[in-house]
C-alpha cells in the first residue's frame, strides 16, 4: 500500500507559516502537490491546524517552532528538515518582523535582525537541501520594497528600512545562487486584508487601511497573496530576480520622483 511517505513530491519551507499569508501560501501550495514544512514562533496551535488542513489536501506537512533570530533555533530547524527530508525545491522567507512593542522595547536593532540578518543567514542554511532548479521567494510589501522611493509611515519606518535591507542583501547573492541553480523572486503586496500587519499599523495610524481600501477599491486577502507566492514560486517562466506585485500598484503610493522598478502586477 502506498502512503504518503513512499510518494515523492517536492517540497516546500514556508517562514512563519502558522496564520495569515504563510498559512495561505501552504495550503496552495499544497493544492500543487507540495509537501510543506513551516516554521512558527509561538504560534503552536494554528500551526498544527494548518498541518493538519495539509493532511486533507493528501500531502505531508511538519511545523517547527523557529525563532528565526537565533541561530539555535535555526540549527535545531535544519536538523528537523534532514529528519523529515533529503531536499527543498522551495523557500518562501514570508516571516518579519519590527511592529512588535516588547521585541523593540528589548532590542531596538531587532527590526534589522529578523528581516535583513536572519534571512540571509537561513538561505546559507537551506543551502544544502535546496536541490537546482530550485526557488527562494521574498515576501515583502510594497512600502519595503520601494523603501527611499515613497512616503512612508513613522511607525513602519524600521520595517520597511529593515525589509529593504533583507531584499537588497539576497538581490546581491543573485549569482552565487544562479550558479547553484537557485532562482530568486521578490512578491511584494499592499495591505492584506486581515492579516497582522494593517491591525499593528492601525495603531498609529487609525484609518490606514480604510482609507487605502477605498483608495484601491478593494484590498488583496491573504488566500490572494498566498495563491501569488505560489503561482510565482512554481512558474518556471519567471527568471532570476524578478519582481510581482499583488494588489494595488506600486504607482499609486505616494512617491518622491523615482523611477519604479520593473513588475508584473496581479489584481
Amino acid at each position: 500500500m502506498t502512503t504518503l511517505h513512499d510518494i515523492q513530491r517536492p517540497v516546500a519551507l514556508i517562514t512563519g507559516g502558522s496564520r495569515g499569508i504563510g498559512a495561505a501560501t501552504a495550503l496552495a501550495l499544497a493544492e500543487r502537490g507540495y509537501d510543506v514544512a513551516i516554521t512558527f514562533r509561538n504560534k503552536a496551535a494554528r500551526a498544527e491546524e494548518v498541518i493538519a488542513s495539509l493532511a486533507q489536501r493528501n500531502v505531508r506537512g511538519l511545523a517547527v517552532a523557529c525563532d528565526m533570530t537565533r541561530a539555535e533555533d535555526r540549527a535545531a530547524l535544519l536538523a528537523e528538515l534532514r529528519d523529515w527530508t533529503p531536499q527543498l525545491d522551495l523557500l518562501i522567507l514570508n516571516a518579519s518582523g519590527g511592529l512588535e512593542r516588547d521585541l523593540v522595547a528589548e532590542n531596538p536593532d531587532y527590526p534589522m535582525l529578523i528581516n535583513r540578518d536572519a534571512q540571509v543567514a537561513l538561505v546559507d542554511e537551506c543551502l544544502p537541501l535546496l536541490r537546482a532548479p530550485s526557488t527562494i521567494v521574498f515576501v515583502t510589501s510594497h512600502w519595503a520594497h520601494l523603501h527611499g522611493k515613497v512616503e512612508q509611515l513613522p511607525s513602519y519606518e524600521p520595517v520597511a528600512a529593515s525589509k529593504y535591507a533583507g531584499e537588497l542583501a539576497l538581490r546581491q547573492r543573485q549569482p552565487q545562487l544562479a550558479a547553484q541553480g537557485i532562482r530568486l523572486l521578490v512578491v511584494t503586496g499592499d495591505l492584506i486584508e486581515g492579516t497582522i500587519t494593517p491591525k499593528l499599523l492601525e495603531r498609529a495610524a487609525p484609518g490606514l487601511t480604510g482609507s487605502r481600501r477605498e483608495e484601491m477599491g478593494r484590498l488583496p486577502t491573504a488566500e490572494e497573496m498566498g495563491r501569488a507566492i505560489a503561482l510565482a514560486a512554481t512558474d518556471s517562466t519567471l527568471p532570476g530576480g524578478h519582481t510581482v506585485v499583488v494588489g494595488g500598484a506600486l504607482e499609486s503610493l505616494p512617491g518622491r520622483g523615482t523611477e519604479v522598478p520593473a513588475h508584473d502586477t496581479i489584481d
